[in-house]
């Protein structure tokens, strides 16, 4: 035993607690023996301290015990995407151009938007096939409003958005006050407002909208952050360096009061050292390109919001509570009526966002609008980001990874003259590999005992 070790349990048999350079911290809690209630108890010490004080040795010991255990986390996923592009770069030394990267960020971020939605869905372990009607009924209706009608474009932005999340809330309100399953909800939403928008779309079967409308303007593959001025991007990387810098250092602050074990300073600056250098990187290619578009940014800003109410907030909690069991998220005085429909409303209000997204490419508003393969997309890009089928495990972040993936393999095909038939094979067998990937991961994680 180290003489570390010797101290932090001589000093917490009389305190509890130990100074470790960086602050007082909570080192263990102490357990009375089960077959002797009376003995003295017994020191058990926090891993996660342990784990910091052996340093890189201590951090390359949790992650094999992580992945033995099943918490792969996003590493399959971020391995198959450096794959993908190595082979598409050795078959195409275009794939990791500036103008081509930029493309892959441009076109992600409207079926990314629907897939922002599904993660809430698919946290409750639920399933919401409506999301492609519903934006492509949202891009129908901001064209009708707009062109057909003469209503201000952002308030017809607005309408369209607000119809998007009632629908959501109406699918969940079948299925978690009726009890109608999901599937079957969702489905008949599917077919549904499919054909409201076809009927609102009449015989020409196309509205075009005036590209200089602000919303499409916003959104369109010609308009970039800042009017296209270099310090755009890099303002972005800068930004987001220095949020999280803040946001770490802040909750370390918070665990050092509470007396609970943080990250210390050192890990702190790597991990804001590592994301200074991969945005500082992505922002050079970016602007060798045309710089960062609007649609990439405001994609990166919902994630970031996201992220925030599912991880910080009351709310949040709850809906990671009901997808990992509803009996208990029940006694634990959740109202999980309320979750349901909130989960579907905001599903159906990311699927009108995704639709306003695709009304920006093209500047119209099509009978192709969110149909097509882009419903499985959305869900493939959330699945095979990491979130989970089984619900109560995944990241929004997971709509990033995923469509980096599935939009990687797309424009690398389209750049080998690929036909259609061939994208859809190959993103059909990454989803294969996802799901089989996220099963085996629970069931390592049952065997291990943390499931």
């Amino acid at each position: 035993m180290s003489d570390t070790s010797k101290t932090v349990k001589s000093d917490s048999a009389a305190t509890g607690k130990v100074t470790k350079g960086e602050g007082v911290v909570d080192l263990q809690d102490t357990v009375a023996p089960a077959d002797d209630p009376t003995a003295a108890p017994v020191a058990v010490t926090d891993p996660r301290l342990l784990v910091r004080e052996e340093g890189f040795k201590g951090y390359l010991t949790e992650f094999k015990r992580k992945v033995k255990g099943g918490e792969l986390g996003s590493l399959p996923v971020v391995i198959g995407l450096i794959v993908i592009w190595t082979i598409f770069q050795f078959q195409n030394d275009r794939f990791l151009s500036a103008d081509n990267l930029s493309n892959i960020s441009y076109f992600l971020s409207a079926t990314g938007m629907l897939a922002i939605g599904l993660v809430f869905v698919l946290l409750l372990g639920e399933i919401d096939l409506s999301v492609g009607s519903v934006s492509g009924l949202a891009s129908t209706l901001f064209a009708v409003f707009v062109v057909n009608n003469g209503m201000n474009a952002w308030l017809s932005l607005v309408l369209a958005v607000i119809t998007g999340v009632a629908i959501g809330a109406l699918h969940g309100w079948f299925f978690a006050r009726i009890g109608v399953p999901a599937f079957v909800v969702t489905l008949a939403g599917f077919l549904g407002w499919n054909g409201l928008m076809l009927w609102l779309l009449g015989d020409s079967g196309t509205i075009n909208i005036p590209s200089d409308t602000g919303p499409v303007h916003l959104l369109g593959q010609s308009s970039f952050f800042l009017d296209q001025a270099i310090i755009g991007a890099y303002l972005l990387a800068g930004l987001g360096v220095v949020l999280t810098a803040v946001g770490n250092f802040n909750e370390q602050r918070r665990r050092k009061a509470a007396g609970v074990p943080f990250r210390p300073t050192s890990e702190i600056l790597l991990r804001v050292g590592a994301l200074a250098l991969a945005s500082f990187v992505a922002a050079a290619v970016l602007n060798d390109a045309s710089g960062v578009s609007n649609a990439l940014v405001i994609f990166l800003a919902a994630l970031v919001v996201v992220d925030f109410v599912l991880r910080r907030t009351t709310y949040g909690r709850q809906v990671f509570a009901v997808g990992g069991g509803i009996e208990a998220a029940r006694r634990a005085g959740i109202n999980v009526p309320m979750i349901r429909i909130t989960v579907f409303a905001i599903s159906g209000g990311f699927a009108a966002v995704g639709g306003m997204f695709f009304a920006g490419q093209t500047a119209s508003a099509t009978l192709s609008a969110g149909g097509g393969n882009t419903l499985m997309l959305a869900i493939a890009a959330a699945v095979i980001g990491g979130t989970s089928l089984f619900g109560g495990r995944g990241s929004v972040w997971s709509a990033l990874l995923g469509m980096l993936v599935i939009q990687s393999i797309q424009t690398g095909l389209d750049l080998l003259n690929m036909n259609t038939s061939i994208q859809y094979m190959i993103t059909g067998a990454v989803l294969l590999g996802a799901v089989v990937i996220d099963s085996v991961s629970r069931r390592s994680q049952k065997a291990a005992g943390r499931a």
